[in-house]
C-alpha cells in the first residue's frame, strides 16, 4: 500500500511507518505519548499564563523561560499529533511540504531552545556575579534583541535543510522508518551523493551544540566560583537552588539530543530503540520543564495554584 503511492524520484507524499517492529504495540505506546503531550501542553500553557499575568515575574529569567516554554509547545506539537494519527488510525501518509516543514521546525526550534538555555545561563551569571548591574545589562530591550537573535540564528542555520532535501531524488522508496520526518532519515532514502549535505548538517549541529554547551559550562563555572565565595550560607543555598533548576533542564535537553544525533549517524542500534529515543528527546523536556520550574520556583508555583483555583488570592 505504501509503495503504491510512490512512482517518481520526487514523490508528493512520504509514508511514516511509526516504530518498525513494534506495530502491534502502537496503540499501547500511544498512551504514554498522548499523556506526555497533554501534560506538556497544559504545563507550558500554564507556565506562559503565570508569567504573563504576574507582574513580579516580568524579569529576565522568567521572560527567557517563557520563550523556552513556547519553543517546547512548538516542538511537541510539530510531531506528536501526526504520530498519534499513525498509532491510532494508521494515517501514515504525509505530504512532502508538511514533511519538510516538520524537518525545519524540529531542528530549527531545537536550536532556538538551546539558544534560550544559553540566555538563561547568561542571566544567572549576571544576576549572581554582577548583581548591581543586572537590571542595566538585561533591560527589556536587550532581552528582546537576544530572543530575536536566537530565532534568526535557528532559522538561518537550519533554513537550508528542507530546500536541500526537496532537491534530492528518492529513487527506491518513499517509506520513512520513523514517527516523524527527520533530516537524516530522509537523507538515507536518497539515491544521490549526500556526503556534503550530511557534513553540512553535522557541522551546524556541532557548531551550535558545541558553542552553546561551552558557553553554558563556562557560565556555570563562573557562577559556582562566585557562589562559593559568598559569606552567607543562606545566600549560597538560595543561589545554588536557583541554578540547580537550570542545570536539570539543560541536562535533560543536551544528553538525549546528543545521544540521538550521534547514534543516528554513527551508531548501530536497533531501529525501534533509536526511534523511541528520538521521540523521548522531543517529548520529555517539554513535559519536565514546567514541572521543574513550577516545583522549585515559589512565585510560579503559588501563581499556578491560584490560576488553577487551588489557592485563594
Amino acid at each position: 500500500m505504501a509503495a503504491s503511492n510512490w512512482s517518481t524520484p520526487h514523490p508528493s507524499t512520504f509514508i511514516l511507518l511509526g516504530i518498525p517492529g513494534l506495530e502491534a504495540a502502537h496503540v499501547w505506546i500511544s498512551i504514554p505519548f498522548c499523556s506526555i503531550y497533554i501534560l506538556s501542553v497544559v504545563g507550558n500553557c500554564l507556565l506562559l499564563a503565570v508569567i504573563k499575568t504576574e507582574p513580579s515575574l516580568h524579569e529576565p529569567m522568567y521572560l527567557f523561560l517563557a520563550m523556552l516554554a513556547f519553543t517546547d509547545l512548538v516542538i511537541c506539537t510539530t510531531t506528536v499529533p501526526k504520530t498519534l494519527c499513525i498509532f491510532w488510525f494508521r494515517d501514515q501518509a504525509i505530504h512532502i511540504d508538511a514533511c519538510l516543514t516538520q524537518v525545519f521546525l524540529i531542528h530549527a526550534v531545537s536550536t532556538m531552545e538551546s539558544g534560550y538555555m544559553v540566555a538563561m545561563a547568561f542571566d544567572r551569571y549576571v544576576a549572581i556575579c554582577n548583581p548591581l548591574r543586572h537590571s542595566d545589562i538585561l533591560t527589556h530591550q536587550a532581552i528582546a534583541k537576544i530572543g530575536f537573535g536566537v530565532v534568526v540564528r535557528g532559522a538561518v542555520l537550519l533554513g537550508p535543510h528542507p530546500f536541500l532535501l526537496k532537491q534530492l531524488p528518492y529513487c527506491t522508496t518513499n517509506i520513512v522508518s520513523h514517527t516523524y520526518c527527520e533530516f537524516m532519515a530522509l537523507v538515507k532514502l536518497a539515491c544521490a551523493d549526500t556526503a556534503a549535505m550530511s557534513a553540512y548538517s553535522l557541522a551546524v549541529a556541532c557548531f551550535v551544540g558545541g558553542v552553546d554547551l561551552v558557553l553554558i559550562v563556562l557560565s556555570y563555572i563562573l557562577i559556582l566560583r562566585a557562589v562559593f565565595s559568598l559569606p552567607s550560607k543562606e545566600a549560597r543555598s538560595k543561589s545554588l537552588s536557583t541554578c540547580s533548576s537550570h542545570i536539570c533542564v539543560m541536562l535533560m535537553f543536551y544528553f538525549p539530543t546528543a545521544f540521538t544525533y550521534i547514534s543516528h549517524r554513527f551508531g548501530h542500534m536497533a531501529p525501534h530503540v533509536h526511534i523511541l529515543f528520538a521521540n523521548i528527546y522531543l517529548l520529555f523536556p517539554p513535559m519536565m520543564n514546567p514541572i521543574i520550574y513550577g516545583v522549585r520556583t515559589p512565585g510560579i508555583r503559588q501563581r499556578a495554584l491560584h490560576i488553577l483555583g487551588l489557592k485563594p488570592a
